[in-house]
């Protein structure tokens, strides 16, 4: 490298763990110290803005410590800041490692807390053009919104807080659907295995495939015994997701 390459690395380096890169000579301290600073307090503001329920809930030498660490070792490839929270997930899945203190949720909260910032500044427009959505939900082929996430977690993600802190997994797994509705709010709900079934196979299909056909299919891989009666719930779920901007209608 060039001579101001080599300048610049040796800076960075410090600035993302002054603690073992010593800093170039011939720069001020004072001048390192608000590089040092301006870095990692805008890395640190943009993660707690991210992640609300877990900063809240960890102390704060210990998030400092793990914001810190990220910010040392964790080699950032999205140059957004938006892309920021999903870096951090790569982090916590793949570097973080076991840490004495860490919420045993640590990861799945915070997999749920970037869900809602990632759908939030989703570029999908939900408009008409993507399904007629007066279409008849059985004869037609449901088209589940790009903007609906069917999610599944060992903890409660949903209900963790300061009063909330599970030390051990559910004895079910908590199954949600996270969606961005036509008012661009966006919104949860916890749902059972039927509708977390429905909803799979609803965004799985490639080709038009009726409500009708695939509530069938649900009732005979669970050899319901009743598959008209399955098949008039599943018709009023559909109805429902389709009220809530889950479902968007049929596919033209």
């Amino acid at each position: 490298m060039l001579e101001f390459q080599q300048l610049q690395t040796r800076l960075a380096a410090h600035i993302r763990n002054p603690e073992f890169a010593p800093a170039p000579a011939g720069i001020e301290e004072r001048r390192l110290r608000i590089y040092r600073e301006l870095f990692y307090n805008n890395i640190e503001g943009f993660l707690a803005n991210a992640f609300p329920v877990l900063r809240q809930l960890m102390d704060e030498a210990h998030w400092h410590a793990m914001v810190r660490d990220f910010f040392a070792r964790h080699q950032s490839h999205d140059p957004l800041f938006n892309g920021l929270a999903e870096e951090f997930l790569r982090y916590l899945e793949n570097e973080r490692g076991a840490v004495e203190n860490d919420p045993p949720f640590l990861q799945e909260l915070a997999h749920y807390e970037w869900v809602e910032l990632a759908l939030s500044i989703a570029e999908n427009e939900l408009t008409p053009a993507l399904a007629d959505p007066n279409g008849d939900l059985l004869e037609g082929a449901p088209l589940v919104s790009p903007l609906a996430w069917t999610l599944a977690y060992d903890y409660p993600v949903h209900r963790i807080g300061p009063e909330f802190r599970p030390l051990v997994p559910g004895t079910q797994q908590t199954l949600l659907v996270v969606w961005r509705d036509r008012a661009d709010e966006v919104r949860f709900m916890e749902i059972n295995a039927f509708t977390a079934r429905l909803l799979q196979l609803l965004g799985e299909q490639a080709t038009v495939i009726s409500g009708k056909t695939l509530l069938l299919r649900i009732a005979a891989e669970a050899v319901h015994p009743d598959p008209q009666k399955l098949l008039q719930e599943g018709a009023d779920l559909l109805h429902g997701l389709r009220a809530r901007d889950i479902v968007l209608g049929v596919r033209h």
